[in-house]
């Protein structure tokens, strides 16, 4: 048997309890990993609590948890390249806060050495969801990009992944973040009434691309600001269409194509990917409580006991 976090009704964190359940076991094209750690992330709460539901009961209790990082201990039929032993980290569809699951292969990777199992549950979402929307943006050399909520998960990594590339970046954060993200080359700005004017103080010649990543209806600031919707990107604000704006959700990108790139600069340590807290799995309520009430530098991660 193994214990996973699910929820049988959409809600805040109280849904949420620690379940015994049959293991999971992987079938064809798959592989199961022993989790050791698992990410919290705003899909989680959004999952959680109904937001894509339209409305309709839960049949079934659901698990929750998309980023992942353990080791493999069973390999179903028509696998290659992966064997049990092996430390690994991902995403799956759900179910990473939990004590097993079960992934695609094309999903996860190798974890170093050199990275601990609650460093390689923060990465995933974060450095594709930054891949992404810097592709879907274009943002390169010399351009300014603004973010909102630059220092969550996504914010961070983005942030850094902009700067490599020779990009100014802005960013919106509380005042008790700033000079943390200013040791990162971010210009930050507190967030709240009088930010747009807040911005153009700081960035004279205008902003070149928005990513927003708060959701906190900064939509319209953003493209008075970046001088047109589509250089606007949004993965947190389901006002987006009304604005004209991308909406842009994980899924369509190669996770094994994304690390290629960033993982080289994890580990060189141009990327840092900060853990701001750590709960055991029994307590996953109180993770998603804690993410919730926002102002976290970095990710909240979930551990299971070996």
């Amino acid at each position: 048997m193994s214990l996973a976090a699910r929820y049988a009704r959409y809600g805040g964190p109280e849904v949420l309890t620690v379940d015994e359940i049959p293991t999971p076991e992987p079938g064809s094209g798959r592989v199961r990993i022993a989790v050791r750690a698992a990410g919290v992330n705003g899909i989680d709460r959004k999952l959680r609590s109904g937001v894509f539901a339209g409305g309709e009961p839960l049949s079934e209790p659901k698990r929750v948890g998309v980023d992942v990082a353990g080791v493999i201990d069973a390999v179903g039929p028509d696998v290659d390249g992966w064997e049990v032993g092996q430390a690994v980290f991902g995403q799956v569809g759900s179910g990473a806060a939990a004590t097993h699951v079960v992934a695609r292969p094309d999903r996860i990777v190798a974890k170093p050495d050199g990275l601990s199992f609650e460093q390689a549950a923060a990465l995933p979402v974060a450095a594709e969801t930054a891949h992404r929307t810097l592709g879907l943006l274009g943002v390169g050399a010399g351009q300014t990009l603004l973010i909102h909520a630059v220092a969550g998960g996504v914010g961070l990594f983005t942030a850094q992944l902009a700067r490599i590339r020779e990009a100014r970046v802005v960013g919106t954060a509380s005042a008790a973040r700033h000079d943390a993200l200013r040791e990162l080359g971010v210009t930050p700005v507190t967030y709240g009434d009088g930010w747009v004017d807040r911005v153009r103080e700081v960035a004279a010649d205008g902003v070149d691309a928005v990513l927003d990543a708060s959701g906190r209806g900064v939509l319209a600031g953003s493209v008075e600001l970046a001088g047109g919707a589509d250089r606007v990107v949004t993965i947190a604000d389901g006002d987006a269409g009304n604005y004209g704006v991308e909406y842009s959700s994980g899924g369509g990108t190669s996770l094994p194509e994304v690390f290629a790139e960033v993982l080289p600069l994890v580990e060189q340590g141009r990327i840092r990917m900060p853990v701001a807290e750590v709960y055991p799995l029994r307590q996953i309520a109180e993770a998603h409580r804690r993410s919730e009430a926002g102002h976290v530098f970095g990710k909240i991660v979930v551990t299971v006991d070996a």
